[in-house]
């Protein structure tokens, strides 16, 4: 673990990429940025939350491939923000895709950064989130809306973890919107073949045998839960939309207290 000497004003930054090398070469370019205190954190779940724990760094960048997963990497988004709320997480992306994009921002994330993006955004991404803004592309932005007008589904969890995995969610809302198998498979870029595959399971593990029940299963149990995340504020809060897909665009959200 390294660390640099801070300076009064900077913005403390905990970083974990996917390997120790990659994690290194992420802190030293960030590191440039005299607006930064950077602080290396190894390539592990555990050493990541002990260090959000002794450090308390404002802003956590860490590799969606952390956890292995898209859904490793969102619990240990929420693990960190279950030890400091007032932390704002930005996940790294290999590719800017639906899925890993809304399960960053429902577990917690206040900003995603893909790595196709120029590097040198990077720090504005860091720098506007904790400046208490949501750091998103004009596409990505689309997926959150997107996702916002679907039907409310159970979030399908149960003591033991999440009943169903992120892609036989993503089944279960297209079955919800009236899809076929082929629709199905042409929206989430499977073959009809894996479709089936998905439904089978997804019969299995809700304990139903068609369709309907699924679709009745998952509005029947209210709406998803953000485990995890940060309470809603009650002050309005700013999306900035990334410049590599058009000039940023304000969006003002309103936040309400629950």
């Amino acid at each position: 673990m390294a660390q640099l000497s801070v300076l009064p004003d900077r913005i403390r930054v905990l970083a974990a990429d996917s390997s120790s090398l990659s994690t290194q070469l992420l802190v030293g370019a960030l590191a440039r940025d005299n607006q930064l205190h950077m602080i290396e954190s190894p390539s592990s779940t555990a050493a990541l939350l002990a260090l959000v724990k002794s450090e308390k760094p404002q802003v956590v960048v860490v590799s969606a491939r952390l956890g292995q997963t898209s859904a490793g990497a969102c619990e240990v988004v929420r693990e960190i923000l279950g030890q400091s709320l007032d932390t704002r997480v930005i996940v790294l992306l290999d590719s800017s895709e639906r899925t890993p994009v809304i399960e960053a921002f429902r577990a917690g994330a206040r900003g995603v950064f893909c790595r196709t993006e120029p590097f040198r955004l990077l720090g504005k991404c860091i720098q506007c989130v904790h400046q208490g803004q949501v750091w998103a592309s004009g596409s990505e932005l689309l997926y959150l809306l997107d996702a916002l007008a679907q039907p409310r589904f159970a979030n399908f969890q149960t003591k033991d973890g999440s009943l169903l995995s992120a892609r036989e969610t993503e089944v279960v809302g297209c079955l919800a919107e009236g899809f076929t198998n082929r629709e199905i498979a042409q929206r989430l870029k499977l073959t009809e073949h894996t479709v089936k595959n998905y439904l089978f399971r997804i019969f299995d593990k809700l304990g139903v045998s068609s369709r309907v029940e699924v679709v009745l299963y998952a509005l029947g149990s209210g709406g998803p839960q953000a485990s995890g995340s940060p309470n809603n504020r009650k002050r309005a809060e700013v999306v900035r939309v990334s410049p590599r897909s058009a000039a940023p665009i304000p969006v003002t959200i309103a936040k309400t207290a629950t």
